[in-house]
């Protein structure tokens, strides 16, 4: 078991937390969400030791180890990529070198026969005999193949190192994980792995992520940092965000009688406790969720931005060709005869294991960069919106407020209707005054969709759109996008994102361009598609 006793932290003027008490119990997982710079990833440096709160203090049940996800990419750079996740045990990793330094001297002595007994006894105890086997096992899980596995962590990808450090962290099956955006540059079908795992882990999880649906699949609770509090709740991120949103609803409505309220909060917890979609967690969450009370459940203070594309003329029959396409950027094909025709109503998701593939495909179609063979023709009645996945040129040295930055792409220049949309996008009062060049990238990228809607296109095309957000934008984007009446050509690694948006599936890889009209589910789950693709980037 793990506790926050009355933690509190201010950084300088800012305070982060207030008396906060929560309890994390084994068998649980619990999702960490709250607005980008709320606190959530420095409530697991808490957590783990490596930050010491102001006021109070963390309490774990002594003798149970906590593991902990690295972000330092580069701190084992010199060691095999086996060592390294064996490293995730300490004590383990410890006691090995113990004993081949014993083992190695040559005066070997009666006291050296002692402590190696008891190394052994206690090497052991840990699983230290296997401890080899479930290292390969995780990282083969995880997509590291076994000829990779003695090779250095220097001499690996940032995609790779990540799940090397993953499996580290999953290692010799700590009493509580504490998982910081674990999701992050992981493909879909590792992510599919990593739920599996945690969702049969009989230990304590605690993780910080933006991936809905990864929330949903492992979640047990969900603890909500906002102003300064951490609240406690039962269930996953749906069942959050939607009673959440139910009860906001019903105090606004001074008219509806209490009884109708109660009827339907009931009817609604009902529902969502039968709809589970996991076996264990499922059942574990239901004799959660069964014995919830009414004033379990509290109004969520979060805002949330307002996101509608709305296109100021249909698109015609012409939207656009693209045939034979083939780009080639410092000696790697990144497009290889890249041919197809956008259809009305399609929205479609563009995957691609190389992200510099995708991002090829948005800038040539955007006109930012030429193909080396092939063209594209839009149709004549078309009009673009584009997200690109870095907008700095947009906003470096600008010294305009984000009235005057927006004002730049509006039609209508009157300052109180551009403050009324910025207010939408959450930027009200001085907020709209701020210098462009100062936003974070969450901010940034608010901006930029707020350009985008601005422009009434019929065709928008975004390229991970939802990197920088927290979860209320990404909920927003997402919202506006399935409400779009036009085109949409997006790229994402968030699974709920693409699922709720697309209806046709590209992926692009090295031996061309694999086009799906389906579902993103569908594609997935597809298993001889699915390993077709696999045979195309060998």
């Amino acid at each position: 078991m793990l506790s926050a006793n009355n933690v509190s932290l201010s950084f300088s003027d800012k305070q982060l937390f207030k008396n906060v008490n929560l309890q994390f119990n084994h068998g649980n997982c619990y999702g960490v969400i709250g607005a980008n710079g709320s606190g959530k990833s420095t409530f697991l440096k808490i957590l783990s030791g490596e930050i010491e709160p102001n006021t109070g203090d963390v309490t774990k049940t002594p003798g149970e180890r906590i593991a902990v996800l690295k972000q330092d990419h580069f701190q084992y750079d010199a060691e095999t990529i086996l060592d390294t996740v064996i490293m995730g045990h300490e004590r383990l990793y410890q006691i090995i070198h113990e004993k081949e330094a014993l083992y190695a001297k040559e005066d070997f002595t009666e006291e050296d026969g002692v402590k190696s007994a008891e190394l052994e006894a206690e090497f052991a105890e840990l699983d230290g005999w296997d401890a080899e086997y479930d290292a390969e096992k995780l990282l083969i899980g995880l997509g590291i193949p076994k000829d990779l596995h003695q090779v250095k962590m220097g001499d690996l990808n940032g995609s790779e190192k990540v799940k090397v450090l993953l499996a580290q962290a999953l290692f010799g099956n700590p009493h509580t994980l504490l998982l910081d955006e674990p999701t992050n540059h992981l493909d879909f079908r590792t992510i599919n792995w990593l739920e599996e795992f945690l969702i049969e882990y009989p230990n304590t999880v605690i993780v910080v992520s933006h991936d809905r649906h990864f929330l949903n699949n492992v979640c047990t609770h969900i603890v909500d940092i906002d102003f300064g509090k951490a609240n406690l709740y039962i269930g996953n991120y749906d069942f959050w965000y939607e009673s959440s949103q139910l009860m906001s609803r019903m105090i606004n409505d001074q008219n509806k009688k209490a009884e109708d309220k109660i009827a339907e909060l009931k009817a609604f917890i009902a529902r969502f406790s039968s709809n589970a979609s996991k076996a264990k967690q499922a059942t574990s969450r239901k004799k959660m969720l069964d014995k919830i009370k009414l004033e379990d459940i509290k109004p969520s203070s979060r805002r949330y931005p307002f996101v509608s594309f709305a296109q100021d003329r249909e698109v015609g029959k012409e939207i656009l060709r693209v045939e034979g396409l083939s780009k080639t950027i410092d000696g790697v094909k990144l497009l290889n005869n890249i041919s197809f025709t956008l259809n009305k109503d399609d929205k479609v998701v563009v995957l691609s294991r190389n992200e510099q593939a995708r991002s090829a495909l948005f800038k040539i179609l955007m006109g930012e960069m030429e193909p080396d063979e092939g063209e594209y023709t839009w149709g004549v009645t078309v009009t673009k919106a584009y997200l690109p996945k870095d907008n700095s040129k947009y906003f470096e040295g600008s010294e305009l407020s984000l009235v005057d930055w927006l004002r730049q792409y509006s039609k209508e220049q009157d300052e109180s209707f551009i403050r009324g949309f910025l207010g939408k996008m959450l930027f009200s009062g001085d907020e709209a005054l701020k210098k462009a060049s100062v936003l974070s990238g969450g901010e940034k990228v608010r901006c930029m969709l707020s350009k985008m809607m601005l422009s009434g296109a019929n065709v928008v095309l975004l390229d991970e759109p939802t990197n920088h957000l927290d979860l209320e934008s990404i909920q927003a984007v997402n919202d506006g996008l399935i409400s779009f009446k036009g085109n949409v050509i997006f790229s994402s690694h968030d699974h709920r994102f693409i699922e709720t948006v697309a209806n046709r599936v590209f992926e692009i890889t090295p031996q061309g361009l694999v086009d799906r009209l389906s579902d993103f589910d569908e594609f997935l789950e597809n298993d001889a598609l699915q390993a077709e693709i696999d045979g195309m980037y060998k």
